[in-house]
């Protein structure tokens, strides 16, 4: 029946599709034709269909699609075996065809790819209408789609304006803040160049007392010489005396003897008076102080620790700066960068020296700053101040390993007081016999002078 209907005159197989066949009813067409092309022998393909035979239906669907519409278009015999098998499996969709009018509610891209293999009368008709809505349906899916992305867009346009506002708030604030500090750092810059200026001015006040009581002392000890002199040739002519007066003696002339004694006198009189011009102490080292013991009473920076004040009392480094050949050892850049981490490595050092000059002169104590050299880029120009020996680590060795080295070259028994924070090294000196203070007990020292 249908190859009568496919040949007779009137029907739809006169009519021409003048426009290429719409995307969505080819992709019907091609699924019509895969779910009819197993129904067929391998005799009744098409010859170039005939290698996709054994293919399943989805596949041979994907990789022979083209091939398959292209042999329903051009074999007319190939499209009405087709159309038979779609008669088989939709014959109410291919019955309403037949009478010219197709379901109200069937799918149009359906609708039209049966009429498209069918060819009943209207077919071209009902292809080009089922195209123009599908064209419709994409281009209302597509006018959706714009503005649900519209408000989309407009959302984000919204929250881009509000993080960007708030992202101006933040950084404005960020900026004041940022303007404050910068005026609390020149603050404190002015107030490190003052305190520079006034240790400068104290080391030159030092350096001068320091000249001018060097120049008093070569001239007390140049007076001492000259009386010392004179004593001496006093010495020797009582001397002379005395040996005269014993010859006499032997003599048996006592006139003389009267004479010697009077110049005995004259001598131990002289003697004394040497003694209180030269201001000798009495003699108090006897051969037995000389043996190493511990005597009771005696002070060592061990047991100024025993005493009632805090760790962070800087009167603990008065007390122990104050025992006698005290020697203090200062971890350099732990006490600045402490102290005043915002200075340049030059100006800290500087600082910390011209402070330490000024404690070593008060206190009279032995004073070692030592900087870590592996920070240094080029050796160090400085003039180390009065009383303050400076030293760096060489390459490959630490400040740290140096301060222990200075520790154990110091002989046992001297009071030797190591200002670090370092939990390390204050563990390191102390096993060494070295007391460790904070390095801000030297600060509030430093503040307090």
């Amino acid at each position: 029946m249908v190859e009568t209907t496919g040949g007779e005159p009137g029907d739809g197989t006169a009519e021409v599709l003048d426009r290429p066949l719409p995307d969505g009813v080819r992709r019907r067409v091609v699924q019509i034709v895969s779910d009819g092309f197993g129904g067929l022998t391998v005799g009744e393909l098409p010859t170039q269909l005939r290698q996709y035979a054994r293919f399943a239906p989805n596949r041979r669907a994907k990789f022979a699609g083209n091939a398959m519409a292209t042999a329903l278009e051009t074999d007319p015999l190939f499209r009405q075996r087709i159309g038979e098998k779609l008669r088989e499996a939709q014959a109410e969709l291919a019955g309403a065809l037949d009478s010219g009018s197709p379901p109200p509610a069937a799918d149009p891209l359906d609708v039209a790819a049966a009429a498209y293999v069918l060819r009943p009368t209207g077919w071209v008709k009902l292809v080009t209408a089922a195209g123009e809505e599908a064209l419709r349906a994409d281009a209302e899916r597509a006018d959706e789609e714009s503005r649900a992305e519209l408000a989309r867009l407009r959302e984000e346009l919204a929250q881009a304006r509000e993080q960007t506002r708030a992202d101006t708030e933040r950084l404005r604030t960020e900026l004041d803040a940022a303007k404050k500090e910068a005026e609390s750092l020149h603050r404190k810059l002015r107030a490190a160049l003052s305190d520079v200026k006034r240790g400068e001015a104290a080391l030159r006040k030092l350096q001068g007392e320091s000249e001018t009581a060097r120049a008093e002392g070569q001239t007390q000890v140049s007076a001492a010489e000259s009386e010392s002199r004179r004593l001496k040739a006093r010495l020797g002519e009582a001397e002379a005396a005395l040996e005269a007066t014993r010859r006499a003696a032997r003599e048996g002339r006592s006139v003389e003897d009267m004479r010697v004694r009077l110049l005995l006198d004259t001598v131990l009189d002289a003697a004394q008076g040497l003694r209180r011009e030269l201001a000798l102490p009495p003699v108090s080292v006897r051969p037995a102080e000389t043996v190493d013991a511990v005597e009771p009473g005696r002070m060592t920076p061990k047991d100024i620790a025993a005493r009632a004040l805090s760790e962070n009392d800087p009167a603990i480094l008065d007390q122990l700066l104050a025992l006698p050949q005290a020697h203090l050892v200062v971890d350099g850049y732990n006490v600045t960068k402490t102290g005043y981490p915002q200075m340049p490595l030059e100006k800290q050092r500087l600082r910390l020296l011209g402070q330490l000059s000024q404690l070593a002169a008060q206190t009279g104590a032995e004073a070692t700053c030592v900087f870590d050299g592996a920070e240094l880029a080029a050796p160090v120009l400085l003039a180390p101040p009065r009383g303050v020996r400076v030293l760096f680590s060489k390459a490959g060795v630490t400040a740290d390993e140096l301060i222990r080295q200075l520790v154990r070259a110091e002989p046992p028994g001297r009071p030797v007081i190591v200002v670090s924070t370092d939990r390390e090294v204050a563990d390191g000196v102390a096993r060494a016999g070295a007391r460790p203070v904070a390095s801000a007990v030297l600060l509030k020292r430093f503040s307090r002078a």
